[in-house]
């Protein structure tokens, strides 16, 4: 058994002078983790230089670790994202790539909460083409450390990559190749990385478009891209002058809302 599997099960602390609620301790010490929400589970997926992956369950308040990343793999920088299955739109598979060893592994979850844990067997696998050759999501030079990636197109088979130093690529996943390299607007004189990147609700009628919303600084970035055209047009969003000196921000997309958390400019920010 896992150190983090037998924590018992309790109600989150609340305190009244803040929104916010006291959970229960995490088991490890987690820098940079990638996390998936999937029902009632927050999937940790490793962290800077830790290679664990944990489940925390929003309702029973506990953790219970998944597995390990493979033992050569030394994580820092690294981007996880879940893959879209038309056919089966309750099942989970995450596909984790980029960093510092710029690996390209996937794992189809199986819940750990799940009452037959005999039948779970987690792990991350190399992903594979349909020959069952290794793939390597990695341009010719490019740096993917600190990344940001969604998944869109009109079967969810696109991958959109945002990195350093101003660049959005676009990888076929059906394909498992780079169908576009673009770069991102010249008003950006920084290298981004560790940013936020989230996709805008999909138009029903418009299945061959996506967008996109991009904050890292001062930049702000409407992203719209055209799937039969393989084009991509860039439209400037305002940001607000307390955000624009600070990335490496923790946030959610919920709804039409971005919330922020926190992030680094020079000095710790805590808002």
């Amino acid at each position: 058994m896992h150190p983090s599997d037998n924590k018992s099960e309790g109600s989150p602390k609340t305190d009244i002078t803040t929104p916010f609620e006291t959970l229960g301790p995490f088991p490890d010490l987690f820098c940079q983790s990638q996390c998936i929400a999937y029902k009632h589970e927050i999937l940790f997926c490793g962290g800077y230089e830790n290679s664990h992956c944990y489940s925390y369950h929003t309702v029973r308040n506990r953790y219970k670790h998944i597995c390990s990343y493979p033992a050569n793999d030394s994580l820092s920088g690294h981007c996880v994202v879940r893959l879209l299955d038309n056919d089966n739109p309750n099942d989970i598979t995450l596909l984790s790539f980029g960093g510092n060893i710029k690996h390209a592994l996937v794992m189809k979850y199986v819940s750990v909460w799940n009452e037959d844990k005999d039948s779970i067997k987690n792990e991350w696998q190399l992903l594979v083409d349909h020959h069952n050759n290794p793939v390597c999501i990695d341009r010719q030079g490019e740096y993917y450390r600190g990344a940001r990636a969604l998944i869109g197109g009109s079967n969810n088979h696109l991958l959109f990559i945002t990195h350093s130093p101003k660049d959005i690529d676009v990888f076929d996943l059906h394909a498992f190749q780079f169908i576009n390299h673009s770069i991102l607007p010249d008003n950006i004189n920084y290298n981004i990385g560790c940013h936020c990147f989230v996709a805008k609700k999909k138009n029903p009628h418009e299945k061959k478009k996506d967008e996109m919303i991009l904050f890292c600084k001062e930049t702000g970035l409407s992203i719209e891209y055209d799937e039969d055209n393989n084009t991509f047009q860039f439209y400037t969003l305002y940001v607000c002058t307390t955000m624009r000196s600070f990335r490496l921000f923790a946030y959610i997309h919920v709804d039409d809302l971005i919330l922020f958390f926190g992030g680094y400019g020079g000095i710790e920010i805590g808002a």
